[in-house]
């Protein structure tokens, strides 16, 4: 840059000052990007080379073999299908509703505070205690029993902070003005969320989706004491049976399972991972539809 600028003002020391603190900053933020991706790359780069020859069709399609040392995925695939879907179905329209109770409705009180404050402590409680509230609400007092249904309301509750939080601020986001004119027009607020509000907030709501999938499909220990099990020899029938699941079928043949060949558990690994990848990306393909479309 030259001492003199177009506008004919001489360059201060205060600008180069400037501008090296913005190179120096722009440096230090591109080498904190390195360090969080270059973990990302070695990791899936590891799974790849090691459980790469573990792929197959056959390895997504055939039932465990062997007490788990051979075989394939395919029920641990279909099972964790089932968790999501369900717990989905569950938490989303919960989640939606509660979102739009405190950012369209409810006042600035003691109450709504509170509720805030629980809603960002619920997120905060490990896994381990949502497992155990699993185990005494859905499995023994509701008396669901060890089933998809009680492991799927398990993760529902586990994740619906996210879709709360991530959806209210998607609605705090849509302009006051939209829903000004509305209201000028004689729409009722109900009118106005579901006609204006709702309909500019998908692409916000889509990404507490994305979040919950993929908390979702690696959880093990909600799953581990309310539905997923070891093995089983079908597939689930409907939501009142057990079933397998990705992450814990993970865990068993990284750990519990002897005589395991060794690119087995990281194909596993890579196959969850894949289908994390793979579920996210068509949410975020319709997200990205969503903004394109969007006229503000």
């Amino acid at each position: 840059m030259s001492e003199v600028d177009v506008r004919g003002f001489r360059a201060e020391s205060l600008d180069h000052r400037n501008q090296r603190n913005q190179r120096l900053f722009q440096l230090m933020f591109g080498l904190m990007t390195v360090v969080l991706i270059v973990p990302v790359v070695i990791i899936i780069s590891l799974l790849v080379v090691r459980g790469g020859p573990a792929l197959s069709w056959e390895f997504f399609t055939a039932y465990p073999a062997a007490n788990m040392t051979a075989g394939g995925i395919f029920p641990a695939l279909v099972g964790t299908l089932w968790l999501v879907a369900v717990a989905l179905a569950v938490s989303l329209p919960l989640g939606v509703a509660a979102a739009i109770y405190l950012s369209e409705y409810a006042p600035d009180n003691l109450l709504t505070r509170l509720i805030n404050l629980a809603i960002i402590n619920l997120a905060g409680v490990p896994s381990i205690v949502h497992a155990l509230f699993g185990l005494g609400a859905f499995v023994l007092f509701f008396e669901f029993g060890t089933s998809i249904l009680a492991a799927s309301l398990t993760l529902a509750i586990m994740t619906l902070p996210v879709v709360i939080v991530s959806t209210r601020e998607t609605l705090q986001a849509v302009p006051q003005s939209f829903r000004v004119a509305c209201w000028s027009l004689g729409a009722t607020r109900w009118q106005t969320i579901r006609k204006v509000v709702l309909p500019n907030s998908l692409s916000g709501i889509l990404t507490g989706i994305i979040l919950e999938v993929s908390r979702t499909v690696g959880e093990t220990a909600p799953i581990m004491f309310t539905g997923a099990v070891f093995f089983l020899p079908f597939l689930p029938q409907g939501v009142m049976d057990q079933t397998m699941a990705m992450s814990l079928h993970l865990y068993n043949v990284a750990t519990q399972v002897t005589g395991v060949p060794e690119s087995l558990p990281y194909g596993v690994a890579l196959s969850l991972i894949g289908m994390v990848i793979l579920l996210n990306s068509v949410s975020i393909a319709f997200r990205i539809h969503l903004r394109r479309i969007k006229k503000w």
